[in-house]
């Protein structure tokens, strides 16, 4: 079977939760078919071929530059036999591809446009052409695959069109191999931590969907032992730039120990973070599934999560972490539910080798990729 997996994140540029969703599926689907990546970027490798937006668009709107993007994958896929896209980046590709070879296109929604309003900080009019090409991706694509069975609710919700039997499950994974637990402290050093103290660690981008304000105005009033750990960058917009850097400065100056660190971390050293922490915190507004959080629970760490999208799939209220609602006392939520783990050694350390047995026993990526191509061989049937 030759399928072409198109995404605009693939490494060395991986960012975000989907762009660690597609290193890993694509790792895996090697063993079991004929892949080729397109991915943006620049030169080609075996089975990775990179495309940049035009020239000609250098400057441009956001989604102008996608859409040239989408055609160079579409012209390229001519010898595969199905199409598998990632994000509404690469969806229009996915759906030109399937028009222009008469192929059939799976994708997965990782996220919905509809559901991020503040994009259109980020895009302006180019919001409106990001939702265009994920509509029409997701009415027309021969199946779309959900991160979680939130997630499939949300699809069939903002998509009323689309039939229901075509829309199927299969969680975000974990490689458990790679995500355990480090006890070495060299990271530690290297960011400056105080090793007798705890620490609370986020680790995402700066966005109104990852929650970022909310979680900085909580730990104000956490317990002033634990430190504070930012793995924070790639802010969508100079506004949200500017308004993380405002609540960092007041957070710095109202406590000790708190710790930003903008550039994007090695692995190793973020599972040695990971590690470490007393409590993973994920103030997500929005989240399909939140592969951070599975990374956490692989390294042991119990997670302080909100209630929202497919996170409670992931993280069980009470074993593996807490939940919090996100409501109008959220902030001070989490600040409660930090502030429980934080109190509780013991407790959390229970939390963090539940959340290890469930990552290893749930959510492996060989699982992942074996159902894909499952789905794979049965819209092949049916095409």
């Amino acid at each position: 079977m030759r399928v072409g997996l198109l995404t605009r994140e693939y490494p060395p540029d991986v960012y975000g939760g989907a762009g660690v969703h597609v290193e890993f599926l694509a790792r895996e689907l090697r063993d079991l078919v004929d892949l080729d990546v397109h991915c943006w970027g620049e030169g080609r490798t075996d089975g990775v071929l990179r495309h940049r937006p035009w020239s000609s668009l250098d400057g441009t709107n956001d989604a102008l530059r996608t859409f040239s993007v989408d055609l160079a994958m579409a012209a390229a896929l001519e010898d595969r036999e199905l199409v598998h896209s990632h994000t509404w980046y690469a969806n229009l590709g996915g759906h030109l591809a399937k028009l222009l070879h008469g192929i059939p296109h799976v994708m997965t929604a990782h996220s919905l446009e509809p559901l991020r309003p503040w994009k259109a900080e980020q895009l302006g009019g180019g919001y409106a052409l990001s939702g265009w090409a994920e509509r029409t991706a997701i009415e027309t694509a021969d199946a779309v695959i959900a991160v979680s069975g939130a997630m499939r609710e949300d699809i069939l919700a903002c998509y009323p069109r689309l039939a229901e039997d075509r829309v199927h499950v299969v969680h975000n994974g974990i490689d458990t191999t790679l995500y355990r637990p480090d006890h070495g402290t060299d990271a530690l050093d290297r960011v400056g931590l105080d090793r007798s103290r705890p620490y609370v660690l986020f680790v995402g981008r700066i966005t109104r969907q990852k929650g970022v304000p909310h979680l900085l105005r909580a730990v104000r009033d956490i317990d002033p032992a634990a430190q504070v750990v930012l793995c924070a960058g790639a802010p969508d917009t100079p506004e949200i730039d500017r308004e993380f850097r405002e609540l960092f400065g007041e957070l710095n100056r109202s406590r000790a120990g708190v710790h930003w660190i903008p550039q994007m971390l090695p692995r190793p050293e973020v599972i040695q973070l990971l590690t470490h922490a007393a409590a993973f915190v994920c103030p997500s507004v929005y989240e399909p599934l939140g592969i951070v959080n599975l990374e956490a629970m692989a390294c042991g760490t119990p997670v302080v999560a909100s209630r929202v999208g497919g996170i409670p799939e992931v993280v069980q209220d009470g074993t593996t972490g807490l939940l919090v609602p996100v409501d109008d006392d959220f902030e001070a939520g989490l600040a409660r539910a930090l502030d429980a783990v934080l109190g509780d050694p013991e407790g959390a350390r229970r939390m963090g080798e539940a959340g290890r047995r469930r990552a290893v026993e749930e959510f492996g990526w060989d699982t992942v990729a074996r159902r894909t191509v499952r789905l794979y061989e049965d819209v092949l049937k049916q095409a």
